[in-house]
């Protein structure tokens, strides 16, 4: 689809550039309907009129034969525009649905119409459960538009690893480039046909197959063979020699068909799910191969696609045709011509000089396309935040230094922003505060921006300094029937895999919510502190929250590298209500009491004030 005649971008504000587009869009799928309808009619009109025409030519003999040509001609090219504007139709009716999407991320309404990625959740993993990075609903799925697993993978790695400095800068100028290429976007989203998910693991695998070359003699008699078969066949036609020559070699045929039958199996065995997306892998790496980038990452990313000679998108194209015609050997019509001309073996044998000149460097193109497609689904989400920031990744750690930090998952009419600051002296926050004041809800908010700083993306806060450092957290613990872990247990393992993770660089920013909650006031005073103390003197940074105020005097103990701060809750016309602003200090009340009066539960009278 040309750009061309695209409405006028303006500033590109996001919901209005959406908005544009999708209404330019709508009316280009209403014209392409209308035109579609039209050719199909004007085809049932020269498909009649071409039976007239045959009429008089063959049956009345009013008109000469020659006549019926013009029906014919007129009606071919009629079902070649069709087949075009039912293709425009279409590529603009995925057009349309993409803006949709756009639109429906922009007014917080995206959960169920992207990947949640739920293959990908992992309860091991020291902090993806923990944080929504995985699942419905989750962060992946407001950040993915990956049309291969590849793109996929590589933006799930991304998310669950952070990056260095040098590559997290890297990633951020690429993702800075990338922000206004809404063009390029789209044409990623409509190439090729529907919303399938392409994966390049099978092509992958069937290129890195190795099977014996074929014979030079094969080579000969694969071309010898269908000549003497043509040959033959038009003696016997048109001068009598008869059918035993055309016989013989019909039978020689068959033998070498037969022989070959083996080969030509492993050749082409494996190809048939990769070949199913082999069209629009190459559409992908054509509009990739078209565009023109300047930040370093992206100009070397361009050179790993580009640099074998001709374009891969051609490369994978060839391959694509060559298995479509394998394919015509299988049609009831086609097969007997198949067979003369030894269709299959002549294919299989390019295939196979295929594979042998590319099918080194195929890994190579489909991992570029994934970080392309990764970083794109980066700039997707910055694009749509014009206000988020990228972060400052400084080597003065380790800190995590916010200002107005809220939660990317949390729509921003509703999301309340704190002042977050970790680092130099203070290594920990003790957050207490009554139940669904904000507690959780803050932990994830410094793990998810957290975890976006370092996959290359914009955070949501105003403005983030934060040094290299991996995330590890404690917040949905739960028991477990199946392997007979109690939610206690399960806690203190993932304690445990924190305190492993602080023996190797990067440095912890560990999320700790109600800790050791499964157990009694005293172990759980005493057990906090030596666990915190540990964490701390290992160089790691973190936050745990706590409704139990006895954990409050750790901060105290450890002061100065710990603080405490607070939610507050207040009663607004007899019901609990919540600011979710972060104060310094400790909690001074608790609505427990509140919340159970306000589910019905009878826990006695208010006491007086």
């Amino acid at each position: 689809m040309s750009h061309a005649a695209n409405p006028a971008r303006g500033d590109l504000n996001p919901r209005d550039e959406y908005g544009r587009r999708l209404e330019f869009r709508r009316a280009l799928v209403a014209r392409e309907a209308r035109l579609e309808r039209w050719i199909a009619e004007s085809r049932l009109v020269v498909f009649i009129a071409g039976g007239i025409c045959a009429w008089l030519a063959f049956v009345s003999r009013i008109c000469p034969p020659v006549l019926i040509a013009l029906p014919v001609v007129l009606f071919i090219v009629l079902a070649v525009l069709h087949d075009r504007v039912i293709r425009a139709r279409q590529r603009a009716e995925r057009a349309a649905v993409f803006y949709e999407h756009g639109l429906a991320r922009l007014d917080d309404a995206w959960s169920g119409n992207g990947d949640p990625g739920a293959d990908l959740i992992d309860s091991r993993h020291p902090y993806t459960d923990d944080l929504d990075i995985f699942g419905p609903g989750s962060l992946f799925e407001l950040l993915c538009r990956a049309r291969t697993r590849d793109g996929r993978t590589t933006l799930a790695a991304w998310l669950r690893a952070p990056a260095n400095v040098e590559t997290a800068r890297a990633r951020q100028a690429a993702v800075a480039e990338l922000r206004t290429s809404l063009d390029l976007r789209e044409d990623l989203a409509v190439v090729g046909g529907g919303m399938a998910t392409l994966d390049p693991a099978a092509l992958r695998a069937w290129t890195a197959r190795r099977e014996a070359s074929f014979s030079a003699a094969v080579l000969v008699m694969a071309i010898a063979l269908p000549i003497a078969a043509i040959a033959a066949l038009g003696a016997w036609v048109f001068f009598g020699t008869g059918a035993l020559p055309f016989i013989g070699v019909a039978v020689l045929q068959a033998f070498v068909a037969w022989r070959l039958r083996g080969p030509i199996r492993r050749i082409v065995g494996g190809m048939e799910r990769p070949a199913k997306d082999l069209n629009l892998l190459a559409g992908i790496l054509a509009r990739f191969e078209s565009q023109s980038f300047t930040s370093p990452h992206l100009r070397g990313l361009h050179s790993q696609i580009t640099a074998a000679g001709r374009p891969p998108s051609r490369r994978i194209a060839e391959l694509a045709r060559l298995n479509d015609r394998l394919e015509w050997a299988r049609n009831a019509v086609f097969a007997p011509v198949a067979f003369f001309l030894l269709w299959e073996a002549h294919h299989a044998i390019a295939i196979h000089r295929w594979r042998l000149r590319f099918g080194g460097v195929v890994a190579g193109w489909c991992a570029a396309v994934g970080e392309m497609e990764a970083l794109s689904s980066l700039a997707c989400h910055a694009f749509e935040h014009p206000d988020d920031p990228f972060p400052d990744i400084t080597t003065d750690g380790p800190r995590f230094e916010a200002d107005g930090l809220g939660h990317p998952l949390i729509p921003d009419r509703r999301c309340v922003r704190n002042d977050v600051r970790l680092g130099g002296d203070l290594r920990l926050l003790v957050v207490s505060g009554s139940n669904m004041s904000g507690k959780s809800t803050l932990l994830r908010s410094v793990g998810v921006n957290a975890v976006l700083a370092f996959a290359g993306a914009p955070v949501r806060a105003r403005r983030l300094a934060i040094s290299p450092l991996v995330s590890g957290a404690s917040i949905r613990r739960n028991d477990s029937l199946q392997e007979g872990v109690s939610r206690f247990y399960a806690e203190i393992t993932r304690l445990h895999q924190l305190l492993e993770m602080t023996e190797s660089p990067p440095p912890l920013l560990f999320l700790i919510d109600e800790l050791l909650n499964g157990t009694n006031s005293h172990d759980r005073r005493i057990g906090a502190e030596g666990v915190l103390r540990s964490l701390i003197h290992r160089g790691a940074i973190g936050l745990i929250t706590t409704h139990d105020l006895a954990l409050t005097q750790i901060a105290e103990l450890l002061a100065p590298r710990a603080a405490n701060v607070h939610f507050e809750d207040f009663i607004d016309e007899g019901r609990i209500a919540f600011d979710y602003r972060l104060r310094p200090g400790v909690v001074e009340k608790s609505n427990a009491l509140e919340l159970m009066r306000a589910v019905g539960l009878d826990v006695g009278a208010r006491e007086p004030a």
